[in-house]
């Protein structure tokens, strides 16, 4: 019996390690085993060393929300309060949690003369047991800092990084002598930090306030630790490197935009927001396509040629090149009704209110779980459109 599970288990450790999936053409695992220079080549071993690194960095983040984010938060004026507590009542409360948190004319008169309560106090009720569920402003502040904080660090180490390496400058260095491209110190710290943080993220999602999107942020946090990984193991790290900087460049000013929006300064929120629209717009639909689609689908084909991870790699990047589009249209679209019409249609709402920027950036900063260059990141925030951050 053990000896069959132990044959089973070596199949499936041999079929999930299969040269003929992860490697080119007469390349094998023992190949890489030289230690090349610096830190040799990429091994899936390197992995382990994330996990200690993630909860240091969980434990720096609860230092820095605690001494540094939130005297921010309360030197610009947000208030260390949470929501009004709604007043106990287990009727109210069975409806709330069992049948709806809004409920409609006919529950509410019902209500009312169950409980001898005017309608208008009833809806008061719910208003106040609804955002009692809703993260305070300060806890949402300093989330935010700190990511602000991390993807601010990560974008500037990352092009200075860069900025000395030969692939930032001509793509096709990325491929030359694929795969045999040793693994330099920079680069390690640079992929493992990410790595990392997203796995600290992990972490963080079962001890912050719980919100609506919880299973689909979990979702995207895996989705991101995989393809960091795949490229990682598969030593795509080079073209790696350059998406990752890529999509951080903009996930910072998203990030501030949100501070200034929280700490009530509109008028620097606006211009955030309108830089972040620019550097989204051009960083995902004209240098994303056009510089890393490029180097990954023709130049990658022309050095070395396809192979099965090779596919799946430029499959997933494709993916992401359409959610670029689709995301920056719906940005585009809502932008342009918020700005020229004045006015927007909501759904679930009786009538259209007038939208000004102010309030179409309060919605939409909300709905922004923050970014990262995997295939789920922006399918997320597109199904999260109307959750509360």
């Amino acid at each position: 019996m053990a000896t069959a599970a132990a044959g089973s288990l070596g199949l499936l450790w041999g079929w999930l390690w299969s040269e003929r999936f992860w490697m080119p053409q007469n390349v094998s695992w023992a190949d890489l085993e030289g230690p090349g220079d610096g830190y040799g080549y990429p091994r899936a071993r390197h992995i382990l060393s994330v996990f200690p690194l993630a909860a240091g960095i969980f434990s720096v983040r609860l230092l820095f929300e605690r001494f540094i984010a939130k005297p921010c938060a309360l030197h610009v004026g947000i208030q260390d309060s949470g929501p009004y507590q709604a007043q106990p009542n287990a009727i109210l409360e069975k409806v709330f949690i069992s049948i709806t948190k809004h409920p409609d004319e006919k529950r509410l008169e019902g209500l009312s003369k169950q409980l001898d309560w005017d309608v208008r106090k009833i809806q008061c009720w719910f208003r106040h047991r609804r955002n009692q569920d809703k993260p305070p402003t300060l806890t949402k502040f300093c989330e935010s800092m700190w990511r602000f904080t991390f993807y601010l660090c990560i974008f500037c180490y990352g092009i200075r990084f860069l900025w000395s390496s030969p692939w930032f400058w001509d793509t096709r260095q990325c491929w030359h002598s694929y795969p045999y491209q040793p693994l330099t110190s920079g680069l390690y710290y640079y992929y493992i930090m990410e790595l990392a943080f997203y796995w600290s993220l992990m972490f963080s999602q079962f001890t912050d306030i719980k919100r609506k999107d919880f299973l689909i942020m979990f979702v995207h946090h895996l989705a991101t630790i995989g393809l960091i990984t795949f490229s990682y193991v598969n030593n795509m790290v080079r073209v790696g490197t350059l998406v990752m900087c890529l999509h951080d460049a903009s996930d910072f000013l998203l990030e501030a935009a949100k501070l200034a929006n929280y700490a009530k300064y509109q008028r620097l929120c606006d211009t955030l927001f309108v830089i972040f629209s620019a550097v989204f717009m051009v960083t995902r639909l004209g240098i994303y396509p056009f510089w890393i689609l490029n180097t990954t689908l023709f130049e990658s084909w022309e050095m070395i040629g396809p192979y099965p991870s090779w596919w799946l790699f430029n499959g997933l990047l494709l993916i992401l090149q359409v959610l670029h589009v689709i995301w920056s249209y719906l940005i585009a679209r809502i932008a342009f009704k918020a700005l020229i019409r004045g006015k927007v249609t909501y759904p679930r709402r009786i009538r259209p209110r007038l939208c000004t920027l102010h309030s179409f950036l309060t919605s939409f900063l909300f709905s922004m779980p923050g970014g990262s260059w995997t295939v789920s990141s922006f399918a997320c925030k597109c199904i999260c459109a109307s959750s509360s951050q």
